[in-house]
């Protein structure tokens, strides 16, 4: 049986304690240190999973004896200094998105993680997933024809939405936070995966007059290897909670719905489900940590690079900053 890789947790949000319940259902990742700065949460953490060893600080969590893996869950402005400092004590980092707003340091981060051949991944919900996959292998083996259009539609009851309420302001905040950077971003990645970089040909992003406001609605166009996307997004409306991707193209279309929801059409024929949302999610998120076992172990993975994340990022970055 192979090493189980002890892996220590940066900040315990909404996003820290899933992966933490993930872990210590996994067989080949175990999360054995954490750290939070809201005593609050870390007493309800330690109720949870008593055998978990709470530091007193991030660079505790880092010096831990036995760690070989750090996953970073904490803020945006804060990751790339965590993941420095978890490179510095030889650990392989996997990394909450955004990745960072500040792009000189993300692409010297990458530039650091290329020349020292360093272990390092980016959270993406749908890297793993049966939807992904099938999308890619839509797009090399030609199963539904030539691309011809995507479209990305979400929507949102509230936002934040009232499970991250516990996560802090900046989610609210337009500095850090949106359901573009948060949401809008796992839908990018798959997109620019599938069908490489994308350029942004119109954005119309709309923000509250308060000047602090996260985004409250978006309509963009983008381009994706010659072909065009459209992406509608608001907060409010009649579809609360709700997202789609279609990739329509000469011969077919293949569609994620509702996070790892998967259904393919052939011609012009009905759509026929491939699994469920929850079972492709199931499986996904298995393979998330398998592959995560893989590159802490220092073999080939599938995860999300920086590199790729950076991308996402500089895509999601240039919408919301054109009006």
């Amino acid at each position: 049986m192979s090493e189980l890789k002890q892996i220590g947790i940066i900040s315990l949000g909404v996003m820290g304690q899933r992966m933490l319940a993930r872990m210590m259902e996994h067989p080949r990742v175990r999360a054995v240190v954490a750290w939070d700065p809201n005593p609050a949460v870390v007493a309800d953490v330690r109720k949870n999973y008593p055998a978990l060893e709470i530091a007193a600080t991030p660079a505790e969590v880092i010096a831990t004896p036995g760690l070989k893996g750090l996953y970073i869950a904490s803020p945006p402005a804060s990751h790339l200094d965590y993941a420095h400092q978890g490179f510095d004590a030889g650990l392989a980092v996997f990394c909450e998105k955004p990745l960072t707003v500040d792009f000189a340091a993300g692409r010297k981060a990458i530039a650091r993680i290329e020349a020292e051949g360093l272990r390092s991944a980016v959270n993406f919900s749908l890297g793993s997933s049966p939807g992904l996959a099938a999308m890619a292998a839509a797009v090399r083996d030609g199963s539904i024809g030539e691309p011809k259009h995507v479209e990305i539609e979400l929507a949102f009851d509230r936002w934040p939405r009232t499970w991250q309420s516990a996560a802090g302001r900046w989610l609210s905040e337009r500095a850090e936070g949106g359901f573009s950077r948060e949401v809008l971003s796992h839908f990018v990645f798959v997109l620019q995966r599938a069908l490489g970089k994308a350029a942004v040909v119109e954005a119309k992003p709309d923000y509250p007059a308060d000047g602090v406001g996260a985004e409250r609605a978006l309509s963009a166009r983008l381009d994706a290897g010659g072909v065009p996307v459209a992406i509608e997004a608001r907060v409010g409306g009649s579809h609360p909670d709700f997202n789609r991707m279609t990739l329509t193209g000469s011969a077919g279309a293949i569609e994620l719905h509702d996070w790892f929801g998967l259904r393919r059409r052939r011609g012009e024929g009905a759509w026929v489900d491939e699994g469920t949302a929850q079972s492709n999610r199931q499986v996904g998120q298995a393979a998330q940590l398998d592959q995560l076992a893989a590159m802490t172990g220092g073999r080939a993975h599938t995860l999300p690079s920086f590199a790729e994340a950076l991308a996402v990022q500089e895509t999601i970055e240039a919408i919301l900053q054109r009006r």
